[in-house]
């Protein structure tokens, strides 16, 4: 099947973007793939309470979201193929690699003891109180990882093994960039360095999250070298911007539009960009109070540490800082974007949504 792309000109206001019309078009295709991904006859006599909890991994998994790495691999798949012609494997495969995503978003939403996501309860939540649901989660966590797996290479299309092995590469660093991101939190601020920060943000955000869904892409679609080094650069940047996006709404985003808790960075103690980018430019006695107040134990970051911690991230200049950072990560993106070809307008599907995901608030 094809994919009908909107048309990229001016659209009226009450007319949903060309982006937006896009990826609604893919959310409904990849969801009905990934809610096949649930459907697993030899399972369905084990056990009534695996049963159970196999029906509430799937409904969190098929939450309304953005479903961004599925897009990703079919723009990439449309570049190389200068088409939009969606061959029924690669919806599979897509839903697989969304699958893949939802795995680690469960342990993450454990390793980072939150309680919402995608305006609901995280699935730890949902299947037992404290820890017996965080144990039970991460196993269900290790279930849709084998799945998403065998979905991915269930999908038949040529070269898949290929492909599926240099993702998993990519989700090795991605393992890297978690470990950092939780064990510097630990870590002095004095002893972090913006670098650092960038350094999480690419490895556990970046690569896996947009460079790699659309070299998967072009890769199943027979990309050349070329096309691939500029999706993989286009990806960079843009995934750069949308992690340094994430630490804005994780200090100063609104929970009702996030869909998830928005005081889990400084609860969590994360050492992340706008707050280094404050720590750098503060004075002493400022860097000793920020460093006092990510230093709390958890029951003490109440909602009076947490204002005073965002008054001085952004009398510090962090939040500016930060803002300016996404818009440079995105430009450079749109930049890297513009050298590549624009079949069926699909490169200004993805500016669109490269800018539309720069001001995101959720």
């Amino acid at each position: 099947m094809a994919i009908p792309l909107p048309n990229v000109q001016q659209t009226p206001a009450d007319v949903a973007p060309p982006e937006q019309a896009w990826l609604q078009l893919v959310q409904a295709q990849v969801e009905s793939a990934l809610a096949l991904l649930f459907e697993l006859p030899d399972e369905a006599s084990l056990d009534p309470r695996w049963s159970r909890a196999l029906e509430q991994a799937r409904g969190y998994a098929l939450r309304p979201a953005k479903r961004l790495r599925p897009a990703l691999v079919l723009a990439g798949h449309g570049l190389a193929r200068g088409g939009t012609a969606v061959p029924q494997g690669l919806w599979r495969f897509a839903a697989g690699l969304e699958l893949l995503h939802t795995f680690l978003l469960i342990h993450d939403d454990v390793a980072d003891q939150a309680e919402l996501r995608r305006g609901g309860p995280v699935l730890h939540r949902m299947l037992s109180p404290g820890r017996p649901g965080e144990d039970l989660a991460i196993v269900m966590g290790d279930h849709l990882f084998a799945r998403s797996l065998e979905a991915m290479l269930e999908s038949g299309l040529p070269g898949v093994s290929r492909v599926v092995q240099y993702y998993l590469g990519v989700c090795r660093h991605t393992a890297a960039g978690q470990y950092l991101d939780l064990d510097l939190s630990r870590t002095p601020l004095s002893e972090v360095t913006l670098f650092q920060t960038l350094r999480v943000a690419h490895l556990k955000t970046a690569r896996y999250g947009f460079s790699a869904p659309l070299v998967c892409g072009a890769m199943l679609g027979g990309a050349d070298d070329t096309l691939k080094k500029g999706l993989e650069q286009v990806g960079r940047s843009v995934g750069i911007a949308y992690q340094l996006r994430d630490d804005l709404i994780g200090l100063f985003g609104d929970a009702s539009v996030a869909g998830k808790a928005c005081d889990g960075d400084f609860t969590q103690g994360k050492r992340t960009f706008p707050l280094m980018a404050a720590y750098v430019r503060a004075t002493p006695a400022g860097r000793e109070e920020l460093e006092r107040l990510w230093a709390l134990p958890v029951e003490e970051k109440d909602a009076e540490a947490l204002a005073r911690a965002r008054a001085l991230v952004e009398s510090f200049g962090g939040r500016v800082a930060c803002e300016r950072a996404v818009e440079r990560a995105s430009r450079s993106a749109r930049r890297s974007l513009r050298a590549l070809p624009n079949s069926h307008g699909m490169r200004d599907l993805l500016d669109d949504l490269i800018v539309r995901l720069s001001r995101r608030a959720s």
